[in-house]
């Protein structure tokens, strides 16, 4: 179990001064202000969870993450993960956690994979039978067999993050932090990232904290959302309650019969006509929602009609911006 109890964290950043003459008087006497990386944050996070923690860049995400994970300690608080306080770095929760950080890389470029894992095995202290059984496991999940002998210097990006993800995996840690392990990666290699993390989770059931600028991430992986916001948490609760309470408006998609005149208003709403197929899409109000539809039938004849929910990463960037 994670739990969280008003953490606080400040850093002192340097305040560059403007010119030549204010650049030389940084040699001597530099400003410094102080920055609230971490605001008062609580939670708990029980085991087996997976939890998505997102925010906009300097929100508090990797922060919080690095003092979890015990990189870096806290102005204030309490924090205890798997029982331990995280930055006394002892060797038994060390055993029990793994971090991988999507911009930082574990392994040696020179050597292959294989070596690299060779060397965890031994740092982790992992039985010979335990080490050949996962490895084989997790490189099938992650369709890496046969690159295992490579040098990571020589393998594509999306090859060096499942590699990475073997890395932190051998183990079997009780937590997983991962911060941004899909930064970079194109489509096809994001989705087949996403589907080993929800496939490995499902069947050792750690519990994960994970960070990603990608909302689709969040959206197929995690059932609960820690929303940062200038250090303090603006929301911590279902991804399905996010959208019940945050969501503004619905797309509107109507396709209507032929012999229709381009128009960009039904009423006082703004709407995109494509005269080609003849489609009309709108997105309307929650509370608009039947006075838009009896306008359109009012003028028009309709074939089809449609009302979606407004897109889930629409929804956590709309929180993360501007707050619940």
């Amino acid at each position: 179990m994670i739990k969280v109890r008003d953490l606080h964290k400040t850093f002192k950043v340097h305040e560059k001064q403007a010119g030549i003459k204010g650049s030389l008087k940084s040699l001597f006497a530099r400003k410094w202000r102080e920055v609230n990386a971490l605001d008062g944050v609580s939670l708990t996070i029980e085991p087996g969870e997976l939890v998505g923690l997102v925010g906009s860049n300097g929100a508090g995400k990797t922060t919080l993450t690095k003092i979890l994970s015990g990189v870096i300690y806290p102005t204030s608080g309490e924090v205890s993960v798997l029982g331990y306080v995280p930055w006394e770095r002892k060797i038994a929760f060390r055993q029990q956690m793994s971090l991988v950080m999507g911009q930082k890389n574990q392994l040696w470029w020179d050597l292959p994979a294989a070596d690299c894992f060779l060397l965890l095995k031994e740092v982790y202290e992992i039985p010979d039978q335990a080490y050949n059984q996962r490895l084989a496991e997790i490189s099938e999940l992650l369709e890496v067999k046969d690159l295992l002998s490579i040098q990571v210097r020589r393998l594509s990006l999306g090859e060096r993050m499942k590699m990475e993800l073997i890395a932190a995996l051998l183990h079997h840690p009780k937590v997983v932090f991962l911060d941004e392990p899909t930064i970079g990666l194109d489509i096809t290699a994001q989705r087949s990232v996403r589907r080993f993390l929800r496939e490995y989770q499902t069947r050792y059931k750690p519990m994960m904290i994970l960070t990603s600028h990608y909302m689709q991430d969040i959206a197929e992986l995690c059932k609960r959302v820690v929303v940062i916001r200038k250090g303090k948490i603006v929301y911590d609760g279902a991804l399905a309650n996010l959208r019940t309470r945050y969501e503004n408006t619905r797309l509107v998609v109507a396709t209507l019969k032929n012999g229709v005149s381009p128009f960009d208003h039904v009423g006082d709403t703004a709407v995109e006509f494509n005269p080609e197929n003849r489609e009309v899409r709108a997105h309307v109000s929650k509370h608009s929602i039947p006075a838009f539809i009896n306008a359109l039938f009012s003028a028009h004849e309709v074939d089809d009609l449609s009302v979606e929910g407004e897109d889930i990463s629409t929804v956590i960037e709309r929180v993360m911006r501007h707050g619940p």
